[in-house]
């Protein structure tokens, strides 16, 4: 059972799921979030919406935390460096609020084009003014759209059930995406002089921080509309006030500040602009969708997998078919680190048949299960490689095209002051993990359990030996998987077993003329 601390609000619904799932789930009291950093030194995960600021000093104080589950898409508001210094892994809910942070765009675009809040403003005021709220349409427009994602692409396409000519820009824009959708791919410039209404989708990053600086609020279009509801500090609000002072900028509609909740209200109270205190996410359906879908992740997070919204992790989430390669990976390394027995210097990952997208998720899958054995539960996906960094440890991965005894084959070799323990393994059924090889030996078996591991002279009578010295020290062989050698006439067991033999036993073995070799290996 884990223990998860909820920080800020969620839906009744996400904490139902996480309790379901066998968790102790406490929700912090008003009283007590003074004393937060001594509290989250008892809990292995924390949920937090934007409220919360999980920095550096309160990660460092969650002794036991394993994950942060972020409550929402932005992670601004985690230290997620820190994060993957520690090994902490981060999730978030990335596509909750896609829907309705689509249909906020839209509802400040016609709140600003049809001046919808000022006269409604007007006929609180008792006047019935119709002369002063004439508005335009948005037929035929230009919609410039900022940031191509799918927050972008949910924008650009019903933009076009509007039929409105739309554009976009992002450095990462799928030419093949926009084509489908019937959106012209354009330079960040070439979009703002074209554009009569642009609109905001990017994160906040160092790149787009005042992406919209005075000279590019000069460059867009004479009496163009400005649109934020993507993050604050993408626009540099000062010059925003001075564009629409001049006229230049014809109106803005603003969701997100660069200071939240801000201290200068000048851009929020100007007349031209439509400002919404952050609330693209603020729907009943999104707030359900955000709480499943955090609850899903940091659930699955913590019994061990994988999920799709990881935000730290040095490599894409497999997905189903390719977590059973990770499980190979991670329990060859493991293995592999269990025979050689000590400390390691080289860890070498040999791949056929296999994508270019499992290579960085194998080789940290693999570096984790090699590392466990001396780190414990101190090492995961998070933080496998800078680890393994720090210790000088050799990481090489190959991915080869020709063709081996099995279509996907993943070979690990670890290499240290005692020689190299090389293994190969591969999926039977596509699900479960065998090895089958051991250095130049072929033989299969499942690597887990209690296994002795032997190399021997091949030669008759020895595994008849094996099995009276187990037999009389009271250890049952639940399986025996033989490989020989034909060059060198030398063989290998490995011994699946019902207990664990005592250490007398393994020198009683060890002591056997025809034996060369003997490890016990137990991956319980």
């Amino acid at each position: 059972m884990h223990s998860i601390l909820i920080c800020d609000s969620l839906e009744e619904s996400g904490l139902s799921l996480l309790r379901e799932a066998g968790n102790a789930v406490t929700v912090l009291a008003a009283a007590d979030r003074p004393r937060l950093s001594q509290l989250v030194a008892d809990y292995d995960a924390i949920v937090v919406r934007s409220a919360t600021k999980v920095t550096a000093e309160l990660l460092r104080a969650g002794k036991k935390l394993k994950v942060v589950g972020r409550a929402g898409i932005g992670v601004d508001n985690v230290d997620v460096p820190t994060a993957t210094e520690l090994g902490v892994l981060v999730v978030n809910a990335p596509t909750a609020n896609l829907l309705s942070a689509t249909e906020h765009t839209f509802a400040l675009i016609f709140s600003l084009l049809r001046k919808v809040p000022a006269a409604d403003a007007s006929m609180k005021r008792g006047e019935w003014d119709r002369k002063s709220y004439t508005g335009s349409e948005v037929f035929g427009k230009t919609l410039g759209v900022i940031g191509f994602g799918r927050i972008g692409q949910g924008v650009a396409a019903r933009a076009k059930a509007f039929e409105m000519n739309v554009v976009a820009y992002d450095p990462f824009l799928d030419p093949a995406v926009a084509e489908r959708l019937g959106v012209k791919p354009m330079e960040l410039a070439d979009l703002l002089a074209a554009s009569d209404i642009v609109t905001l989708h990017t994160p906040i990053t160092p790149e787009t921080r005042n992406l919209l600086s005075a000279g590019r609020l000069a460059a867009m279009k004479q009496g163009a509309y400005l649109i934020n509801c993507a993050r604050g500090g993408i626009v540099d609000e000062a010059a925003l006030v001075a564009a629409l002072d001049a006229g230049h900028i014809a109106g803005a509609g603003v969701d997100v500040f660069a200071e939240e909740p801000p201290t200068n209200f000048d851009l929020a109270k100007h007349p031209k602009v439509v400002a919404t205190p952050h609330i693209g996410a603020q729907t009943a359906e999104a707030q359900e969708r955000i709480a499943i879908e955090t609850a899903k992740m940091l659930a699955a997070a913590l019994e061990g997998s994988l999920p799709a919204a990881a935000v730290n992790l040095p490599f894409r989430p497999a997905g189903k078919s390719g977590e059973p390669y990770l499980k190979l990976g991670e329990r060859l390394g493991r293995l592999a680190s269990l025979m050689s027995g000590g400390s390691l210097s080289e860890l070498r990952l040999d791949l056929w048949g296999l994508d270019e997208g499992l290579r960085t998720a194998l080789t940290v899958a693999s570096l984790k299960g090699a590392l466990e054995p001396f780190l414990g539960d101190g090492v995961n996906y998070v933080n496998a490689e800078r680890l393994a960094k720090d210790r000088g440890i050799s990481v090489v991965c190959a991915l080869h095209s020709g063709s081996s005894d099995y279509p996907h084959l993943v070979r690990v070799s670890l290499g240290g002051p005692g020689g190299t323990v090389e293994l190969s393994g591969a999926l039977v059924g596509e699900r479960d993990p065998r090895v089958v090889g051991i250095g130049d030996y072929r033989l299969e078996f499942r690597p887990e359990g209690r296994l002795l591991w032997l190399e021997n002279q091949d030669v008759p009578g020895v595994v008849g030996k094996l099995g009276s010295a187990l037999g009389a020290a009271g250890v049952n062989i639940a399986g025996i998987h033989l490989g020989r050698h034909e060059v060198d006439k030398r063989a290998m067991a490995i011994l699946q077993l019902d207990q664990e033999p005592a250490a007398k036993v393994l020198e009683q073995l060890a002591a056997l003329p025809e034996v060369d070799r003997v490890r016990y290996v137990d991956l319980t």
